[in-house]
This record gives C-alpha cells, structure tokens and sequence, in this order.
C-alpha cells in the first residue's frame, strides 16, 4: 500500500530551476499516455530540462522565456504550476526528482487546493482480464490512460468518483472488498469489511473541508434478510450501523447523493427516500414521478439541486427524453428542459434502447450501449453538444465523471 504524503515542513521548499535548457529529443514520455491529440504541446519528452519542460506546460498568449521561468521565487513558482492542469503536471515527474517531488509539497498541495477544478473529466473503467483506466478532459479534448498497475489485481468494479477520489468494489477471492484511491497520487486504502459484508450499492463522498471521506452502504435485501445502512468515516477508520430503511419501501437501483443526503427512488409507495447522513435517519418524499416515465435516473446537481432524467411515452409510440427538478418546497418535479429529437434519435436508434446517465455540477452526460460519443447537457446554459471519444458503455465499461486533485488524500 502507498505510503500517505510526507508531514509539512516549515520552511523547506523546492527551488527554481535554474540550469539552462538542454537540448529536446523526441522521446515518448513515462506515465499518463495520451491517445487524443490536445491543443498546444501537451506532450513532454522524457529528458528535457525543468525550464524547457515548464515553457511546453500550456499554450500561451506571450511565450515566456526558460531563463525569466528559472528566476522565478519559489513561492511564485508553486503558485503557477499549481494552476497547471492536473493532468499535464503529472507529467512532468520523470523531468526530475526536485520536479516529482513539488507534487508532494505542502505548499504546492494548499496552492492547488485553493484553485479551482479545471473542467469536467469522464473516467471510463474497462473491466477484463487487464483492466484499463483512462481519462478523458474535455477541455484540452483529450485522453490519458491512467496506470493501474497500482491496485491489487482483483476483480473490481467502479462504485463512482468524489473530490479527486474513485471508489471501487470487488472481490479478492474470500469475500467483498472495498477499495479507495485517488488515481494522480496512485494512493490508495482497502476499507475494513462491513457489519453486513455483502455486495451492496455504494455511494463515495468526500468533505473537503474536513478533508476526509465517506462511504455509504445503502439498505438493501440480501436473500431473506434485510442489511441496514452502513456508513464508513476515513477519520475513524471503520463503518457505523445506522437505521435501517423502512421495509415496506423497496428502492430501485437508481440513486444520487447531494447536500450530505442520498436519494433512492421507490416503488412502494411510490416516491423518494432520503437518507441524511448527519442525523442517520431515513425520510419518505412524496415526490411522484411523472406519467408514462419508462425509466428514471437521479442525478445530483450543485449544493441542494436534484434532477430525474427519463423517457416519457411508450415503446410503441414517439418518445422524449426529459429532465426534471425536485421543487423541495412543494415535493414535485417540474420540468426544465426537453431533448431536442435530433439528439434523442442519435442517442437512442431503437425505441427500448437501454442508456445510462449521470451528473456532476449541473452537468449530465447520456451514453448508449450502441452509440461511440457521449451527449452533454448543461444546465446552466441549456445547451446540448456531443462529446467526441466518450467510450460506449458496453457490459464490461463504466463511466463516470471524475475531478483530478492532487490534495485530496485517502488518509
């Protein structure tokens, strides 16, 4: 298991580099592997100097000289490089020790905390007998294979992503296991077996401001008996039993956590429950779903926004896709916007097609089993546009959105 990062150090820092550049070849370089051309140098040879390294960093609007970067103060320079996409960072590891090791340093790790994510990711998990991990940007428009030789070699399968962190279940031959990384720092934790270790829907959360995480294993029903909802607490280091779902309310496998609460969707009776982890109680929402709604998905919104995306009509007539969202006050769903038929009908070439969607930040991708690109829609702006090299999910391919931090630890 990885060892956790290095304690804070009062007045050690990394200096500028200040040798000169030396000479580019054209070497392939070691870690993330890109397989989508991005913009603007977003490849860095192997054995390059740390200023040549640095000036190949970003497209910029005034090239910056390698000898104005290498006079740079130190705290300057973690300010800057800690508003360098994540992804090209990463990369620059094998330029030299002292540049592999500022991705460890307490003063580059609270600069970066303190910026803000650079755009959506979609990770994409492909299950088999070599699993592979890869991450797609969609603002440099391009995607990087993410090493996964890391992880113990079980069979697993990817729970969703929170905070820079990614959550997978498996098993290791004996029994269920839970397991949490975080994919840049190639860092990650075996959580102990639960009370009721049974395979069980998970959802991951992380408190940033806490800075710790938690797992959250919902109610569900394991043959003839009913498994309480358990909640596992990284600052503890093991998992609570709290109240059980009420039993007269099956839930469906279509759930989505937002404002420390997770939403399942229920059949009887028919609505919502809500779970809220602070007080570690289940409440019933009234909430009905919309008529001739063949299939529903939660997906969280930012802060308290909670949205249900499904096809309206019959599998023998015209469909659309819609979304709603939950009015909290009145406990109804209210539509706010309609998949143009265009998009539906690329989407979805057959009328019981299945798809999958989920959501991070008012964003929500759509993917089809039969389709190669993903469909965005975002909320804010009401707009619709397709993601180009979004993988399909096919029965071994997972998909979620995925936000890369160095800061954000397993311990």
């Amino acid at each position: 298991m990885a060892a956790p990062s290095p304690p804070a150090r009062a007045a050690t820092r990394p200096t500028s580099p200040s040798r000169p550049p030396k000479a580019i070849r054209s070497t392939k370089p070691r870690g993330l592997d890109e397989e989508t051309a991005a913009p603007a140098a977003a490849t860095f040879p192997s054995s390059i100097s740390a200023a040549a390294a640095a000036s190949l960093l970003h497209a910029a609007d005034v090239p910056m000289e390698p000898r104005v970067w290498a006079s740079l103060p130190d705290d300057l320079l973690l300010e800057v490089l800690a508003r360098v996409p994540p992804f090209l960072l990463f990369r620059l590891r094998p330029v030299s020790r002292r540049w592999g090791s500022i991705l460890h340093d307490p003063a580059f790790l609270a600069a970066h905390a303190a910026v803000p994510s650079h755009g959506p990711c979609l990770l994409t998990f492909s299950r088999g007998v070599a699993p592979q991990c890869s991450v797609l940007s969609l603002p440099l428009r391009a995607r990087y294979k993410l090493p996964f030789g890391f992880l113990p070699s079980w069979d697993l399968w990817l729970v969703g992503s929170s905070g820079g962190l990614v959550c997978f279940s498996g098993f290791d031959g004996a029994g269920f296991r839970t397991v949490v990384c975080n994919p840049l720092t190639q860092t990650w934790r075996v959580l102990p077996d639960m009370h009721y270790n049974q395979q069980r829907q998970l959802v991951l959360a992380v408190d940033k401001k806490r800075r710790s995480f938690k797992v959250i294993a919902a109610s569900d029903v394991y043959g003839d008996k009913t498994l309480p909802t358990e909640v596992y607490d990284s600052k503890e280091d093991k998992w609570s039993v709290h109240q059980m779902m009420p039993a007269a309310n099956l839930c469906s496998s279509k759930m989505a956590f937002c404002d420390s609460r997770l939403y399942l969707e229920t059949l009887s009776p028919l609505g919502l429950m809500m779970y809220r982890v602070d007080a570690g109680n289940w409440e019933h929402i009234p909430a009905k779903f919309p008529r001739s709604l063949l299939d529903g998905y939660l997906v969280a919104g930012a802060r308290t926004r909670l949205f249900l995306v499904g096809r309206i009509g019959l599998y023998s007539t015209l469909q659309s896709m819609r979304i709603w969202e939950l009015d909290h006050g009145r406990t109804v769903w209210v539509e706010i916007s309609r998949m143009p038929p265009k998009y539906f009908r690329a989407l979805l070439r057959l009328s019981a097609e299945r798809f999958e969607c989920f959501g991070q930040d008012n964003l929500i991708c759509f993917t089809s089993w039969n389709q190669g690109k993903g469909l965005l829609y975002d909320v804010d702006k009401k707009a619709w546009s397709w993601i180009a090299g979004c993988a399909s999910q096919l029965c071994n391919s997972q998909i979620c959105f995925y936000e890369p931090r160095f800061d954000t630890s397993i311990y």
